[in-house]
C-alpha cells in the first residue's frame, strides 16, 4: 500500500520522487520521453540567478539514483482506481500498481505558427524563445538565418498568452522574466547589438526579478518599449520588418530587425488522450486541472490522486520545487491514514 506512482519525470516529479523515497515509500516514475528532466532540458540558464539548468537537473537525478524505479518511453493507456489504489496500464503490456498517484505532467508551449501575423514558420529570422534557448545551449556563435551576426534583435512578449483569440486568456507568468534573462544573455554574447523588448505589461513579480530587470536596462543597455505588434513581414535581405503601436504614445511605428524572438506562453495540455481527460478531471477557466480546494492545492476529486507543478497552472521552477516538496507531505499523510484504517479494520475482524 505504501507505494507511489509519479507520472511525469520533470522538475516536480523528480523532486517529489526523491523526497518520497527518503520517507520510505516505494516510488515509480513513469516518463513518456527517453530522458528525465522534461522542459528543463530545453533551458540554458535559469532566472533569476542564472544557474545552469544542467546543474539543477544533475542534482535532481542524483537524489533518485537509488531506491526509485524508473520507466521511460512509457505511454499510459489506462488508469484504474480500485480498492487497493491504482492500476496503471502502459505500453508493452506493462502494469504499475500504487497506493497513490502523483500527476506532474506539466504544460504545453503555445504553438507560435497559430499566430500567422507574426511569421513564425514563414520567415527564417522569426524564432521562439524555445528556439533561442537551443541556440544558447549549442555553444555556437549567435547568428541569424543568413549566417550574419544580428545587429538588432527584438523580443515580442505575450505570444499565445493573455490572448482570447488563441484560447489562452491567462498570463503565462514566466515570459517577462524569461525575456529579460534572454536579453541579457544576448547582450553578453553580442555586446554591440541593439536589443529591444516589446511588452504589454512587465510582470516582474518574483523575488529578485526586479533586480534582473534593472540589470538588463542599466548595465546591459536593453531597451524596453510598451507596444503591440500588428504584423511582421520579410524584407528582401531576409531581415524582418515589424509594424507596432507604441501604446504609451499611441503612435504607429515600423522597424527592421535582424532577428525576431517570440516569447511563447504556457498553456494546458490540450491534445486528445491526455491524462486530464482520461481521468475525467475537471478543468478550470484557463484549462488547467481544477484543484479540489484552494487551501488544499494538490488534491484532486479522486482520493489518492494528487498533482503538482505546471499541470495546475504556470509556475516558476522555484514554485514547482516548493509544490513538489509540499505534496509529498499530503501523499504521506494519505497513505499512512489508509494503512492505519486497514490495520484497525483487521483488528476488529480478529476480535
Amino acid at each position: 500500500m505504501k507505494s507511489v506512482a509519479i507520472i511525469g519525470g520533470g522538475v516536480a516529479g523528480l523532486e517529489a520522487a526523491g523526497k518520497l523515497s527518503k520517507q520510505g515509500f516505494a516510488v515509480t516514475i513513469i516518463e513518456r520521453d527517453e530522458h528525465l528532466g522534461g522542459r528543463l532540458n530545453q533551458w540554458h540558464a535559469l532566472f533569476p540567478d542564472r544557474k545552469s539548468s544542467t546543474e539543477l537537473l544533475s542534482g535532481l537525478i542524483k537524489e533518485i539514483s537509488s531506491g526509485v524505479n524508473l520507466i521511460t518511453n512509457a505511454r499510459i493507456l489506462e488508469v484504474e482506481r480500485n480498492d487497493d489504489g491504482f492500476a496503471i496500464k502502459i505500453n508493452n503490456n506493462r502494469m504499475v500498481t500504487a497506493g497513490s498517484v502523483l500527476l506532474t505532467t506539466g504544460f504545453d508551449i503555445f504553438e507560435a505558427e497559430k499566430k500567422e501575423e507574426y511569421g513564425y514558420g514563414i520567415y527564417e529570422n522569426v524564432i521562439t524563445s524555445v528556439d533561442l534557448e537551443k541556440m544558447f545551449n549549442s555553444g555556437k556563435p549567435l547568428v541569424n538565418a543568413q549566417g550574419k551576426t544580428p545587429a538588432r534583435i527584438g523580443f515580442i512578449h505575450c505570444v499565445g498568452s493573455r490572448d482570447e483569440k488563441a484560447g489562452n486568456p491567462h498570463c503565462s507568468k514566466v515570459c517577462c522574466v524569461t525575456a529579460v534573462k534572454q536579453a541579457i544573455e544576448v547582450k553578453e554574447l553580442l555586446p554591440s547589438s541593439e536589443v529591444i523588448l516589446f511588452y504589454m505589461d512587465l510582470r516582474m513579480f518574483g523575488r529578485h526579478f526586479e533586480e534582473l530587470y534593472k540589470d538588463a536596462q542599466f548595465r546591459h543597455g536593453v531597451q524596453f518599449m510598451r507596444a503591440r505588434l500588428s504584423e511582421a513581414f520579410e524584407n528582401p535581405d531576409g531581415s524582418v520588418q515589424i509594424r507596432i503601436e507604441d501604446t504609451l504614445l499611441s503612435k504607429p511605428l515600423k522597424m527592421s530587425l535582424d532577428l525576431l524572438v517570440l516569447m511563447v506562453g504556457v498553456q494546458p495540455q490540450k491534445k486528445q488522450g491526455n491524462l486530464v481527460d482520461m481521468l475525467k478531471l475537471e478543468r478550470d477557466a484557463d484549462g488547467f486541472i481544477k484543484i479540489a480546494d484552494t487551501y488544499s492545492p494538490y488534491k484532486t476529486k479522486i482520493p489518492g490522486l494528487f498533482c503538482a507543478g505546471g499541470i495546475t497552472g504556470p509556475k516558476t521552477i522555484e514554485e514547482t520545487l516548493a509544490e513538489a516538496r509540499a505534496v509529498t507531505v499530503e501523499i504521506g499523510g494519505y497513505l499512512r491514514n489508509i494503512e492505519n484504517f486497514a490495520g484497525q479494520e483487521q483488528y476488529v475482524m480478529e476480535l
